[in-house]
């Protein structure tokens, strides 16, 4: 799917729409991952009916959880790749100095 043809919105719909399937696969009711998310019943049911506008992080991240899929952020943001060009002080020094500042 090319993504770079949707707007913001239409992705968190297209993602919301997605993430129901998951749910339900899990057998969660949207009352009982609000619960267990630490969000309101009307953040999972906007999400999931793509009528949400504006979805932060920490709730996505709080959705995901339960649901098994808070792994799959990884893919989202892969860790960089070595460089085959730095030896591996410099690799660890410029590791340090991304953590640190």
């Amino acid at each position: 799917m090319d993504l770079k043809r949707y707007s913001n919105s239409q992705i968190l719909q297209l993602l919301g729409l997605r993430f129901k399937d998951y749910r339900l696969m899990t057998g969660l009711s949207q009352s009982e991952l609000a619960a267990t998310a630490g969000v309101s019943v009307s953040t999972v049911h906007k999400f999931e009916t793509g009528t949400i506008t504006n979805m932060n992080i920490t709730n996505l991240m709080a959705l995901l959880r339960p649901v098994g899929l808070l792994d799959r952020l990884d893919d989202l943001i892969p860790e960089q790749p070595a460089n085959p060009y730095l030896s591996a002080s410099e690799q660890q020094q410029r590791v340090r100095r991304k953590k640190n500042g």
